[in-house]
């Protein structure tokens, strides 16, 4: 009865997990599972990547590190989004490290260790070049000299690539050194720097342990080549109505679609409020290439006409045999020839936002669940 069927294939999570611990050069591999796991489950893919030997787990919230940690109760459970005053308590009683990014959180983590008489772990984030999150490089550097530290256990230094996808661009290089600058200064903490494309870059910067997060949903980790990844998911729409409509007519809100002849249109039951995305829109005429959506009918790409709207989409099928499409039918939204970094191209967007936009009115079947 669901408008929208999504494939999820358990079995391609755990080998792209697998690769990419094996590319990662003797480093422990992690598994970043925020956005509810890129839109595939917290609650299935944490297990499934338990299973396949995935021991550490990075979120961004408390909230998804309490559903991660009962998922896969022997894990290491990290908190990315850092220490909001007030909240130390229920990192202790779920057993979860915040990462913690200023001189402020580390402060207040020390005092609630001392308050109650243990060292509990949390990571620290030294920020060398997003600007975003985590102390400057100037403050890690002087790390060794505060007397917080004492107070827990520092179980990971910390950083974030900001363009590892682009092999060649200089700053990663700049980041590679101003993070092995402050790693020195910490002798015997363990260090991790690798998002899922920087366990590609040539300089291995794998340190003690690397964090996949997009690669290991099927995305492609290094955009100028062949994805090395497997594909985890499939999206399915079902046809609710095929129609005819005549030269000149126009298709969807605001008539920004133009049938220049006789064209054959498919109605699907997925919208934006499916989590796709409405700038994968097709404004234009029939027959002309446009950067919009598009689906596999029987492998046959079609492109959509016409604007993406709350719980349907329009598609030109006319050169599908008319016979070979009917009423309740399902085409391909994701898969095959339509990779996900495609599906988010031609929306102009990424693939990661269109994995963690994936809604819950689909129907989901996880594929793949032994192994």
């Amino acid at each position: 009865m669901a408008g929208g069927l999504l494939h999820i294939d358990l079995a391609a999570l755990r080998r792209n997990w697998r690769s990419l611990r094996d590319r990662a050069g003797g480093a422990e591999a992690a598994a970043v599972v925020k956005a509810d796991a890129y839109g595939t489950g917290i609650d299935e893919a944490v297990p499934t990547l338990a299973q396949a030997g995935c021991r550490t787990f990075f979120v961004a919230h408390v909230s998804e590190a309490i559903r991660a940690r009962a998922a896969a109760p022997d894990s290491i459970v990290y908190v990315l989004n850092g220490l909001f005053p007030g909240t130390s308590q229920a990192y202790a009683q779920h057993d979860l490290r915040p990462v913690l990014g200023s001189f402020e959180e580390i402060e207040e983590w020390a005092a609630f260790c001392r308050s109650q008489g243990r060292r509990y772990a949390a990571a620290i984030h030294v920020d060398t070049g997003m600007n975003r999150l985590g102390l400057t490089v100037p403050q890690g550097l002087s790390l060794k000299d505060r007397a917080e530290l004492k107070d827990f256990e520092t179980a990971l230094l910390m950083s974030h690539f900001v363009s590892a996808e682009e092999s060649d661009n200089p700053i990663n290089d700049r980041q590679i050194d101003a993070f092995r600058a402050v790693r020195e200064t910490l002798p015997g903490v363990r260090a991790s720097l690798a998002n899922s494309s920087g366990i590609f870059l040539k300089q291995k910067p794998h340190f003690d342990l690397v964090r996949p997060g997009y690669a290991l949903y099927g995305g492609n980790p290094t955009p100028d080549l062949v994805n090395p990844m497997s594909a985890v998911v499939e999206l399915q729409a079902r046809i609710v109505q095929l129609r005819w409509v005549e030269a000149d007519d126009t298709v969807g809100y605001n008539a920004r679609w133009l049938a220049l002849g006789r064209r054959r249109i498919a109605t699907l039951s997925v919208g934006y409020a499916d989590g796709y995305p409405r700038s994968a829109s097709a404004r234009g005429t029939s027959g002309e290439e446009l950067l919009a959506g598009r689906v596999l009918v029987a492998g046959r790409p079609c492109p959509f006409a016409g604007n993406v709207s709350m719980d349907l989409i329009t598609v030109d099928v006319t050169e599908i045999p008319e016979n070979d499409l009917r009423r309740g039918d399902t085409v391909t939204m994701i898969g095959g020839a339509l990779a996900i970094d495609e599906v988010g191209r031609r929306a102009g967007t990424i693939g990661y936002e269109i994995l963690t936009n994936l809604g819950r009115r689909y129907a989901r079947t996880y594929r793949g669940t032994q192994g």
